[in-house]
């Protein structure tokens, strides 16, 4: 027996009603249009919701706003630019089943056939009434006579079709869920992605709120493999907001937590979470990842991925990104700031004010310009710290292991021992990585001048602070700035306990280099721009522990991209293909990349694959994981 499915049109098909739309267009320029266009939208909300019979509205609604036939000219292309965003995804599935889907609508053919020809349903499947016109080409309502235009006429016109199969109604009205009680149809899917309507929901036999959920519950094709109201996503440590509003506009399930999980906390969290985000003080291990059953990506929302299992994540073939640039103008213009009030002497004097102390001097302070500033790693932040200072007038001196061309005038040293002997201002801007961990001493803070400031906002750890301790309580430097610590509180309510408290010449913040927010906008709209362009195209391009492809758009319905993540071993590539030549599959595009440990292959193929074909190259040794992506 066929299957036939049913859908409404207004804020299913459409996001939007479209009879409030054609309000809007006849209103334009009324004196009274607000008020009319409100008390249109409560009709429809209250028959929509089932707390207004249907009866006269349809005609009350067309009294208030005085539309005309030329108005329609008009509405019919904004209406086609108002198609659900999941329904527009999947035009082949309209095209494919045509014979057996109807829009069964209390709206108007005038502008519903033409929007749905576009998706292949003919007119004679689109149920709805027909307007009447008078002389003037007013549209003064429905045709009287037709059930449409009457309560209870979705059931009575959809009977009368006498279907000869399963009958599945798809819809966001009370009228919709009508069709069912009446017998006439066998379920009814409430349809979400629009609008929300409790009288509707708890009527309902599937809540759906995306077209491939409809689809993937009965088991239809769809243009993604996967619907998207699926993908779980947590977001930690109080990531910005942005990000939250980004995940859920894409069709996630999104949860945030304000504050970072503890190991085994985080092990039961992740259970079920396809995309996790995280700061600085969430850990994700090997211990973590071995619970995490569907985790496809993590995103590290700042620079520093040390608090991730790189190795493991790639083992387990999860991909990660951070955000390397997103933040930098505000560390560096947090360093400059700190340089500014160390020689200046502003913290010992905004110290003394608090005491009650009144120390008018201009003794031991002084300008930065003409200093000399040593820069202690030269990358993304180091690099435009050099760039500003040196507008400011500083001489700028930088070390780093790894050859950098030196922006501006700043000079590259060969050694840190010579920075550190030449600079009046020392700053820290190196990477997380273990090698890096208590690289700088008291070795090193002797080898600096007498009188010079230390600044750190790079990592904790890299820093002796009992040698920093030493080095201020003993005149030798003059000041210091630290906003990162071997070990910080997990939340705001834990206390912050370190050696350098109560120092009056050390400014201490608590690791807000990158909080600023401009920073933590950017960062919000960074990495959920890679992580959804790693699950609706594949493309790993950016990330830290994934060898890096930029993939070009294959259009849906024309191709179907198989993702093949493996362990890096020669012949896994030929071993993809002759499958692919085994059940005479055409390889429209092929890419390939690899790092240290891991092989990374998209294909794009041009036919539609079976079970067989998937099943085979899940079974290719050293695979990792496998996907569909449409």
């Amino acid at each position: 027996m066929a299957t036939y499915y049913i859908l409404d049109f207004e804020s299913t098909f459409l996001r939007v009603e479209a009879l409030e739309v054609l309000a809007e267009l006849a209103l334009a320029g009324q004196p009274d249009a607000a008020e009319r266009l409100d008390q249109i939208r409560e009709i429809t909300r209250r028959v929509a919701e089932g707390t207004l019979a249907y009866g006269d509205s349809l005609q009350a609604r067309l009294d208030l706003m005085q539309a005309r036939q030329d108005h329609l000219q008009a509405l019919i292309p904004r209406l086609r630019e108002e198609v659900s965003v999941s329904i527009s995804r999947n035009q082949t599935f309209f095209e494919t089943y045509r014979d057996r889907i109807y829009i069964l609508s209390h709206g108007f053919r005038e502008f519903i056939e033409p929007v749905v020809a576009d998706y292949g349903i003919p007119p004679s499947h689109v149920l709805a009434n027909t307007f009447r016109t008078d002389a003037d080409g007013r549209l003064i309502g429905p045709d009287p006579t037709h059930p449409l235009a009457q309560s209870g006429g979705k059931a009575r016109v959809l009977a009368a079709l006498q279907l000869q199969g399963e009958v599945i109604v798809l819809g966001d009205a009370y009228t919709d869920y009508e069709v069912k009680a009446a017998g006439v149809a066998h379920k009814f899917f409430a349809f979400t992605e629009n609008v929300l309507r409790a009288s509707v929901l708890e009527k309902a036999d599937h809540i759906v709120p995306s077209f491939e959920e409809f689809l993937y519950v009965n088991q239809l094709p769809m243009a993604l493999s996967y619907p998207k109201n699926r993908i779980k996503v947590l977001l930690l440590e109080n990531i910005h907001a942005k990000a939250e509003e980004i995940f859920s506009a894409e069709g996630y399930q999104v949860e945030t937590i304000s504050r970072a999980l503890a190991e085994d906390e985080l092990c039961e969290k992740i259970k079920g979470v396809h995309i996790i985000g995280i700061r600085s003080k969430t850990r994700i291990t090997r211990k973590v990842l071995e619970h995490a059953n569907r985790l496809m990506v993590v995103g590290a929302f700042c620079i520093g991925t040390n608090q991730i299992d790189l190795e493991a994540c790639a083992e387990h073939g999860v991909v990660a990104f951070n955000a390397p640039y997103s933040n930098t103008r505000s560390v560096v213009e947090l360093a400059i700031g700190e340089m500014i009030l160390l020689t200046r002497r502003i913290p010992e004097m905004n110290h003394g004010m608090h005491q009650g102390t009144w120390n008018k001097s201009a003794k031991e302070s002084y300008e930065i310009r003409g200093k000399k500033l040593g820069i202690i790693g030269y990358g993304n932040i180091g690099a435009q710290l050099s760039v500003l200072a040196e507008a400011m007038g500083m001489d700028v001196y930088y070390y780093d292991l790894v050859e950098k061309l030196a922006l501006g005038n700043a000079t590259k040293v060969n050694s840190r021992e010579e920075l550190l002997a030449l600079a009046d201002v020392v700053t820290l801007h190196v990477d997380g990585r273990p090698e890096n961990r208590n690289i700088f001493g008291a070795e090193d803070f002797a080898r600096m001048k007498p009188g010079s400031i230390f600044i750190n906002l790079a990592r904790g750890f890299v820093v002796d602070i009992a040698a920093l301790r030493d080095a201020l309580v003993s005149g030798h430097l003059r000041g210091a700035a630290v906003d990162v610590y071997p070990k910080e509180p997990k939340s705001n309510e834990e206390e912050f306990v370190s050696e350098l408290r109560g120092l009056p010449q050390v400014i201490l913040t608590p690791h807000i280099g990158g909080s600023t927010q401009e920073a933590q906008v950017n960062i919000a709209q960074y990495v959920p721009a890679r992580v959804i362009d790693y699950i609706n195209a594949g493309s790993s391009f950016g990330s830290v522990n994934f060898p890096n492809l930029q993939l070009p758009d294959q259009k849906t319905g024309k191709a179907h991209r198989l993702i093949h993540i493996h362990h890096n071993q020669p012949g896994i590539l030929a071993r993809i293909n002759q499958i692919l030549a085994q059940h005479h599959i055409n390889i429209l595009g092929q890419y390939l990349k690899t790092n240290e440990t891991i092989g990374y292959v998209i294909t794009d193929i041009d036919k539609a694959y079976d079970d067989d074909v998937l099943e085979d190259l899940k079974q290719i040794a050293e695979t990792i994981k496998f996907r569909v992506l449409y």
